[in-house]
């Protein structure tokens, strides 16, 4: 019998990379650029994962649309400004045992990779050139395609790119919206406790991992537990 193909999705900021300085230093800028005080350090990580038009309109409800619209532009901006005048290795490092854990994964013939980020593609592109993982995630999705998280648009697409049932994918982040999306879309979400929002907060998480390297040990789990 053919072992069935099985997909491993990752979210990005905070999952996958500790890109908190990009993000602060972005939304700092984005904030200047208008004249006003930038938000909480713990406001700005909150909402990291989600597209930037849901950010904004979370993190200052009180500001005209028009003008919120303008802090996405002005943060987009200097992110990418920020692209070109540092070095991303080390602004938005791999967590420990990130690329260990992705290199054996991407090993297994039946495994296959993917990531769902609220980055665009252009941020996303350039963080995969600028860490070498290019080839290692077979489905991509990006905020320019899809609703924000938690909506499952992301994950069903995965689902779609890939031909991998909703039984065999596990959805990997450090969100409530990761773990929301999966649940809304019928995968296994596995929350980390290293990432933007507390464990206790990853409620639709079937489970929490402390470790990149206690993954591998809790797929396979998953998987036996699911065929």
């Amino acid at each position: 019998m053919t072992e069935r193909l099985r997909l491993v999705i990752f979210d990005v900021d905070g999952t996958l990379v500790d890109s908190q300085a990009d993000i602060l230093g972005a939304m700092t800028a984005a904030f200047a650029m208008q004249g006003l005080d930038v938000p909480a350090r713990e406001a700005v990580l909150s909402i990291v994962g989600l597209s930037l038009t849901e950010a904004m309109a979370r993190l200052v409800p009180h500001l005209p649309e028009g003008l919120r619209d303008d802090l996405v532009a002005g943060y987009k901006q200097s992110y990418m400004r920020s692209r070109l005048d540092s070095d991303t290795r080390q602004t938005s490092p791999l967590y420990p045992g990130a690329r260990a854990v992705l290199d054996l994964l991407s090993a297994q013939p039946h495994t296959l990779l993917g990531v769902a980020t609220g980055k665009s593609q252009r941020g996303l592109d350039a963080l995969i050139a600028s860490h070498g993982l290019e080839g290692l995630f077979l489905t991509r999705q990006v905020a320019d395609h899809h609703p924000s998280k938690p909506h499952p648009s992301m994950l069903l697409a995965a689902l779609r790119e890939t031909g991998v049932d909703a039984a065999d994918a596990v959805m990997v982040g450090d969100t409530s919206y990761d773990m929301d999306m999966a649940r809304s879309a019928g995968i296994t979400g596995v929350g980390v406790s290293w990432g933007y929002h507390a464990p206790a907060a990853l409620t639709a998480a079937h489970c929490i991992i402390d470790r990149f390297e206690d993954l591998p040990a809790l797929l396979e789990g998953i998987w036996r537990s699911a065929a």
